[in-house]
């Protein structure tokens, strides 16, 4: 990581109201013009700052500042930092433990089945893998492909529920939902039946009366069904 000094224009107000180095001396240890350093010391300019002591805070020595103070044209050097701070790295594909690797297939296998909107790189990302490995699987030309068994990778804790949820709605933003699949109840319109007047059975109230001449006509009728077929016998 570079040094680099810590909050420039808060030094700044420091040097100005506490040595007496230069304008153009505090404008090249601070990375600031003299103009704006002159405009500090005359209230100008970063009245709401505090002034931050850089000998406190370990970026400039007091022998520094007693070589400036008495040769104008000395530069201040930073002291080197006591802490080095990693550069942060580029970001890439998600880092997998090696005791889970074994599972990243299953779990591209299940993003396939179960998820199919989802582009290779977003399936990259939840789980750290290539394309060339999620092609291979998509295609069934994996070197294990009939050992694999698709498993939900926020189980197997290769990513978050939460990831998943976000790629997905990512994958299938401005998309239409897709057609509900298998056996489903249709509308009422298209069960319904309409069934004419006249075939509707009219019901019968407790005022009609029976019709005794019709009712003994079936019952002969049924009788002599019987009698008919032990004669033929």
């Amino acid at each position: 990581m570079a040094n680099t000094l810590l909050m420039p224009k808060a030094t700044a107000v420091w040097l100005v109201d506490s040595t007496a180095l230069s304008f153009d001396q505090i404008a090249q240890f601070c990375s600031l013009h003299p103009l704006e350093v002159k405009a500090i010391a005359d209230g100008e300019s970063a009245q709401g700052i505090k002034g931050m002591d850089p000998v406190m805070t370990g970026q400039l020595s007091r022998e520094e500042i007693a070589k400036g103070e008495a040769d104008s044209n000395h530069r201040l050097k930073l002291l080197d930092p006591k802490v080095r701070i990693p550069e942060s790295k580029r970001k890439g594909p998600r880092y997998t433990p090696l005791s889970k690797r074994q599972d990243r297939p299953n779990a591209i296998l299940w993003l396939v089945r179960n998820h199919p909107e989802l582009k290779d790189a977003q399936i990259s990302r939840l789980v750290g893998t290539t394309k060339s490995t999620i092609e291979q699987i998509r295609e069934r030309k994996h070197w294990n492909a009939a050992n694999l068994a698709p498993m939900d990778p926020v189980t197997l804790g290769l990513c978050s529920q939460i990831d998943l949820d976000i790629e997905v709605q990512r994958a299938s933003h401005g998309k239409a939902a897709p057609a509900p699949a298998g056996d489903t109840l249709l509308p009422a319109a298209l069960t319904e039946r309409i069934v004419p007047e006249s075939q509707t059975p009219r019901p019968r109230g407790e005022d009609d009366e029976l019709d005794a001449d019709a009712v003994f006509a079936k019952l002969s009728a049924l009788k002599s069904k019987p009698e008919e077929e032990d004669d033929q016998e």
